[in-house]
């Protein structure tokens, strides 16, 4: 979309366009761009695909050569800590800048509830304004950054830090959960390639807890080298999750 966006102000400009009409261009490009994208996410919703991409963790956005990080302090994290901007975060980050009326229609809320909580994320710096789209009187909003990463032993000496913390894993748990189990259910929708291509898989072995931080460093590499080398616009690529968890289980529950 970035491409055709600027193809549009090359073709604009070389017509002998001015500032303005080039502005009122983009406008309607992205505006258009927006309400595609909201079509084509009411046909995702009703065969049952998950609409959000959660910010608890180490999560990517849309593929980044060089992304932009974040850790989070103790006032992000408890902003964090809500439902809906926990999903409008997510939705900036999974689908690109939107305005207020854009993510309140994807996300099935109202455009007051969505403009009060962009704010609220504003205020501590995890989403600011796009304001190179913005030439009309609503404002765009984007993600401040492409990858949040925290540690729950950050904010072990507070109790309201150790309970947002509770809430945005247990969050993320419910999510990743949600994705797991519409993929089990919805897999024959998928050619029978895509099908062979993913995995699911559980291993246990024994290890310390040196051992374990060295295992999840070298899966984390495999994985940022292969963002790193994803095409979007190659033919058949879809946006695929990899869900990372590794924790002791001494007595598994069979």
């Amino acid at each position: 979309m970035i491409r055709e966006a600027r193809q549009l102000v090359r073709e604009r400009l070389g017509a002998g366009c001015d500032a303005r009409a080039v502005a009122a261009a983009l406008t309607a490009f992205w505006v258009t761009v927006a309400e595609d994208q909201n079509r084509r996410m009411d046909v995702v919703n009703r065969q049952g695909r998950y609409t959000e991409f959660v910010c608890t963790g180490i999560v990517l956005s849309m593929a980044s050569a060089d992304p932009r990080r974040v850790r989070l302090d103790s006032r992000q994290l408890r902003v964090l800590a809500h439902p809906l901007r926990a999903r409008l975060l997510s939705a900036l980050r999974a689908y690109g800048p939107a305005t207020a009326t854009a993510l309140a229609a994807r996300l099935q809320t109202n455009t007051g509830a969505t403009s009060y909580h962009l704010r609220q994320l504003a205020a501590v710096g995890l989403v600011e304004d796009d304001a190179g789209r913005g030439a009309g009187r609503e404002r765009w909003w984007r993600s401040a950054h492409d990858l949040t990463s925290w540690s729950e032993l950050q904010f072990e000496g507070d109790p309201d830090d150790r309970a947002a913390a509770d809430w945005l894993l247990g969050h993320h748990v419910r999510l990743v959960t949600r994705w797991l189990t519409t993929w089990v259910e919805t897999r024959r929708d998928w050619s029978a390639q895509w099908r062979d291509a993913a995995d699911q898989s559980d291993l246990e072995f024994e290890l310390t807890t040196d051992g374990l931080k060295r295992l999840n460093a070298e899966l984390h590499e495999v994985i940022e080298r292969h963002r790193r080398e994803s095409d979007p616009d190659a033919p058949g690529a879809q946006r695929c999750v990899v869900i990372l968890h590794s924790f002791p289980l001494p007595e598994p529950e069979l």
